[in-house]
């Protein structure tokens, strides 16, 4: 029994300093390098961050404003998560759900439909059990997972008028590991917030 408390603290111990030189070295990196002009750099395992560019550059300018305006309550929920707010993060949640639901989607293309179709149902989903649990930031944390894929996924296809990072934390989800999208290189990580708040590495830019 005591051989395996020790070695768990040894492993916990490991993940989390191997988090943090991940840290030091994605900022260190990325900090000599403007927003608009990265195209890779180098992460903690030498490998090159790659610059993504969106799917999509025809998009409708009043379907292209509502899908921003999704990203946006998204970013500001990640904020809040970071922070520690669940209270934030629930109404950042109930705005999405509001943003969701005024697309017009007869101003997308049928490809463009398809795209936004695939994640509609489950990031709004995601949206309503944050929005309704402003005082379980564990379950929203959870929730939060699916919701940066389906984010991502629009992000790829559609942009958001400017840059994003896609990061990952290799220690969310009981070291499973998890993204999410930033409009900053800072890392900021909104699933342990003032825990680690350091703890990840920027994958990929978003153009």
């Amino acid at each position: 029994m005591k051989k395996n408390i020790i070695l768990t603290a040894i492993v916990s111990t490991l993940l989390i300093t191997a988090c943090n030189n991940g840290e030091k070295k994605t900022e260190h990196d990325m900090g000599k390098m403007d927003s608009d002009t990265v195209q890779h750099a180098t992460n903690s395992n030498e490998a090159e961050i790659k610059s993504v560019t969106v799917s999509f550059t025809n998009v409708d300018p009043k379907a292209a404003i509502t899908i921003k305006e999704i990203v946006d309550q998204y970013l500001s929920l990640k904020n809040a998560l970071a922070n520690d707010n669940s209270n934030d993060a629930a109404k950042s949640g109930k705005s999405m759900v509001s943003a969701i639901s005024k697309l017009d989607k007869s101003l997308l293309s049928a490809e463009q439909k398809k795209v936004f179709d695939e994640n509609q149902d489950d990031l709004k989903e995601h949206a309503e059990h944050i929005s309704e649990n402003a005082s379980n930031i564990k379950h929203q944390r959870e929730h939060f997972v699916g919701m940066s894929e389906d984010i991502y996924a629009l992000v790829k296809a559609f942009g958001a008028g400017r840059p994003l990072y896609h990061d990952h934390c290799p220690m969310a989800q009981e070291n499973k590991g998890a993204m999410w999208i930033s409009e900053v290189k800072d890392i900021k990580n909104p699933y342990f917030g003032a825990e680690m708040s350091g703890c990840g590495t920027i994958e990929e830019v978003i153009k």
